[in-house]
């Protein structure tokens, strides 16, 4: 016989009334405490929580209400603390990667091709990544550790009861100074390497200076290099809103911030190299059809 329960007895809510029926609430609540510490379920909820948040910043980006002075600002933050260690990164990973393409050039008594093959690596995935892979490392985190600290601070509570968005505020600004740097950086990057690649090329491996030049363009054209600041503008976004997700919602105090910062790049860097390889793919999808 079941126990009847009084009129005033507390009926706990769940997603299968038939399955908790026969439960007390001291059972439910530890299925409820089971259930949302399960890793697959927290995965899940923090899946869906960063697309939501994803969206509310799409439709917060294009408004008049866009803070222009606070974009300036953290574009201007970005640059100072990307600018240099991007040019100091492309350095020795473009000419690494030229100097091994060159070798193999060399194998088959085709040298002169060197600037076809700098123009291949530089433009299409060196200059991409590199460029952001330093907004991911440098900006990425300032941004996360800045919007961590307010909010263990209570300062984005205190701008939500003022009635002010924090999404609009500051989020919103971040994430377009944190795109556009990585489309400007990209830019640069690919500079520095064609030119760092001409160095080892010419000077350390022989290669003709007229021919180099000349075959830049021999098999990357305009469209490539399109393509190349469409991968530079998804990272520098991807980063910049995880960075911003993350930021805000760091718990724990100091220590949790750190936890964020850390999360950014491991994050940020997994969602770089698959959005790279998408990318890739459906561009050399769409060149090679046409």
């Amino acid at each position: 016989m079941s126990q009847a329960r009084g009129p005033s007895s507390p009926v706990d809510p769940g997603p299968d009334p038939t399955l908790l029926a026969g439960m007390t609430p001291t059972s439910r609540e530890t299925a409820r405490q089971a259930l949302a510490s399960n890793g697959l379920v927290k995965t899940a909820a923090n899946f869906g929580d960063f697309y939501t948040f994803v969206c509310k910043v799409f439709a917060q980006m294009f408004t008049r209400r866009f803070q222009f002075r606070e974009f300036i600002s953290q574009a201007w933050f970005i640059i100072t603390v990307s600018f240099w260690p991007a040019i100091l990164v492309s350095i020795p990973f473009c000419v690494v990667i030229i100097f091994q393409v060159n070798q193999l050039l060399i194998q088959i008594g085709a040298i002169d091709l060197a600037g076809a093959g700098a123009a291949v690596a530089v433009v299409r995935e060196i200059g991409p990544i590199v460029s952001v892979l330093v907004v991911a490392g440098a900006g990425a985190t300032a941004i996360c550790a800045d919007l961590g600290s307010r909010k263990i601070r209570d300062e984005i509570d205190a701008m939500v009861t003022l009635g002010i968005d924090p999404v609009e505020r500051l989020v919103v600004p971040r994430v377009v100074a944190s795109t556009l740097v990585g489309v400007a950086l990209n830019g640069i990057v690919t500079v520095v390497g064609l030119l760092g690649g001409y160095f080892f090329s010419v000077v350390l491996q022989g290669a003709t200076p007229g021919l180099y030049l000349s075959d830049l363009t021999l098999l990357v054209g305009l469209s490539d290099f399109i393509a190349s600041e469409l991968k530079a503008a998804v990272f520098g976004l991807l980063a910049g809103l995880t960075a911003c997700y993350l930021g805000l919602n760091a718990k724990g105090g100091p220590k949790g911030v750190g936890d964020a910062v850390n999360q950014t790049v491991i994050f940020a860097f997994m969602l770089l190299f698959a959005a790279n390889s998408v990318i890739s793919t459906v561009f050399l999808q769409i060149k090679l059809g046409a």
